[in-house]
């Protein structure tokens, strides 16, 4: 009998670019001191826990806060947030109510510049059909944790520092642990 791939994702803590609502995607923004409490806040739902692997984003906010939750991990650009474009960097109110539409739409968005929904997926999907058979830590972001949910019918964008756990295998959801 072989085990599950089980994923357990936890989005990053609060950044300076969310308490500003700004769209942050591959630029990197630090953590705020909320955020920082919020990543340490997620060490105790990972307290005694064994994992087969721990993975986090190249992106800093997600770096940090796999450091003050877990400790060490391997970093993957794979698992980084969707690249914005054009989008990056610049006030959620100031950004095409078109574009915004369609991002919180989840269906058919293509950021300026950037990535496409269909570019997101495949680079996400890539990491996780790399993953051996067993419980995997991934540190990551909203937009990542959503995509993946999609591939089983969930549509969910969780707040930072949440925890969400995943049996890939069988495309179902274990748990959320919202912060």
């Amino acid at each position: 009998m072989s085990f599950p791939l089980e994923l357990w994702l936890v989005r990053h803590g609060e950044t300076e670019a969310n308490a500003e609502r700004r769209i942050s995607g591959w630029t990197n923004v630090q953590l705020t001191e909320n955020g920082i409490a919020q990543a340490k806040a997620v060490r105790a739902k990972l307290a005694g826990q064994i994992f087969d692997g721990v993975w986090c984003s190249d992106l800093q906010r997600a770096i940090d806060t796999a450091l003050l939750a877990y400790g060490s991990a391997t970093v993957d650009a794979r698992i980084k947030e969707m690249n914005f474009g054009e989008l990056e960097d610049i006030f959620w109110e100031e950004a095409d109510p078109g574009l915004t539409s369609a991002l919180l739409a989840f269906e058919s968005f293509a950021a300026p510049g950037g990535e496409d929904l269909h570019q997101f997926r495949a680079r996400l999907l890539s990491f996780v059909e790399s993953l051996e058979r067993g419980k995997h830590l991934i540190f990551t972001h909203g937009g990542v944790i959503r995509m993946l949910c999609k591939q089983f019918g969930l549509d969910r964008f969780l707040k930072n520092a949440s925890l969400i756990k995943i049996d890939w295998t069988h495309r179902t959801l274990i748990s959320i642990e919202e912060s």
